[in-house]
């Protein structure tokens, strides 16, 4: 069956009559947390446009009511609504245009792309994609280059300019004009008469999905460049239309954050980051060299009075910063008990001693800390998820030494 939005893509609103509605249920998807419960709503007709071809579905109202789901079930386009509609009742459908009018430029734009990619360089189209941000098209070759994408994107712009139709007709299935088209093949379920989509003198193509009537309906399109795809394949990525303007926008926006945090032009963006990368690598170097310093003369310190146990926990630090300290106090008659992150979050820790001592009581300190570890002869340490309980960790290493005294 071919509906009133195959026929008529521009059009945003459409009467016709509910067929029948009956309960069901939208299972969860993408960000949702739960099975939504509704009802799958047929109509005599309908300008909201069922997945399929690669196109995703509509969104819109049917009267005032919300349309989450549109999909396609046999020669039917099923509507999924949460409110009851009374068959035979007359409603009027509106289709969120800004969703339909950007599928309608990424599809004819596909469309044109992959004519073109046939004839400039014989690389086929084997699927394609129509994502929320960005569309893919992938490629029946193993690379494509930069020259390549270069003349393939000057080649569709100026067939954009040229203002081409873009004519949609209707064949019968036994119409043998359908085997001279390019085509995939039909569904299993297909009934009704053939679609297809026509760019004058460039590229006849079976699909079922909404387009644009003129190649300058697309405004413009940016191929973004390249991606390895599966297979000894290539996936081209592209945008069309709305969503170049749209990624223009998004760009000067963060151009003119980076000039106001940067002070200079666009063009010394680069450059400017890379010396602020170099910088940073500067001080990481000499932060490290400062805590091994400092790891090493905390010990020291101790060392000049040492006892049993030795407690540290630091803001700064790593899993080195640590084991340093450990490495300079020795492990064999003192037990260490080494925290690093903030006290009020997740962090590290390290445990070491003795390693019947630390064998005993480091899965202890794990489970006090709400975190995971792993031992190995004198050290258990690990990642905790609740540093403020350190106090307990230390009371139950201070009560440990205390029996082990009285014990000898």
């Amino acid at each position: 069956m071919v509906f009133q939005c195959q026929r008529d893509s521009w059009a945003r609103q459409f009467t016709t009559r509910v067929a029948s509605c009956r309960p069901a249920e939208l299972p969860a998807e993408g960000g949702a947390k739960e099975t939504l419960r509704g009802f799958h709503v047929v109509l005599e007709d309908t300008i909201l446009f069922p997945e399929g071809g690669g196109q995703p579905d509509d969104r819109g109202l049917i009267a005032d009511i919300p349309v989450l789901r549109v999909t396609r079930q046999g020669p039917a386009a099923v509507h999924f609504v949460q409110t009851p509609l009374e068959p035979g009742s007359e409603v009027l459908l509106t289709v969120d245009w800004d969703r339909r009018f950007d599928h309608m430029q990424q599809h004819s734009g596909q469309h044109l792309i992959t004519a073109l990619a046939d004839l400039m360089f014989g690389f086929k189209t084997t699927s394609w994609e129509l994502g929320h941000q960005r569309t893919v098209i992938e490629l029946d070759t193993p690379s494509v280059t930069a020259e390549q994408v270069e003349a393939l994107e000057k080649n569709v712009n100026e067939k954009i300019r040229a203002r081409i139709p873009v004519v949609v007709r209707e064949h019968s299935e036994d119409d043998p004009e359908i085997e001279t088209v390019r085509r995939r093949g039909l569904p299993e379920n297909h009934t009704g008469p053939v679609r297809i989509i026509s760019i004058e003198g460039i590229d006849d193509n079976m699909c079922c999905g909404t387009h644009v009537s003129n190649l300058s309906d697309l405004q413009v399109i940016k191929l973004l460049g390249t991606e390895k795809g599966k297979k000894n394949k290539t996936n081209l990525v592209f945008l069309a239309g709305n969503r170049v303007l749209k990624s223009v926008e998004r760009s000067h926006s963060i151009e003119k954050a980076l000039t106001s945090l940067l002070k200079n032009g666009a063009e010394e963006h680069v450059e400017a980051v890379k010396r602020l990368q170099n910088s940073v690598k500067l001080l990481q170097k000499n932060n490290l060299n400062l805590l091994r310093d400092l790891a090493v003369l905390t010990a020291q310190n101790f060392k000049s009075n040492p006892g049993r146990v030795f407690v540290l926990h630091r803001k700064d630090g790593d899993s080195e910063f640590m084991n340093i300290i450990a490495n300079e106090i020795g492990t064999e008659d003192t037990l260490l008990f080494l925290t690093v992150g903030d006290e009020k979050a997740a962090g590290l820790f390290l445990l070491a001693g003795p390693s019947e001592v630390v064998e005993k009581l480091g899965p202890r300190v794990a489970e006090l800390l709400e975190g995971k570890g792993a031992g190995k002869r004198d050290r258990f340490q690990g990642k905790a998820t609740r540093m403020s309980r350190r106090a307990e960790v230390q009371a139950l290493l201070q009560d440990f030494i205390g029996h082990q005294t009285l014990e000898e």
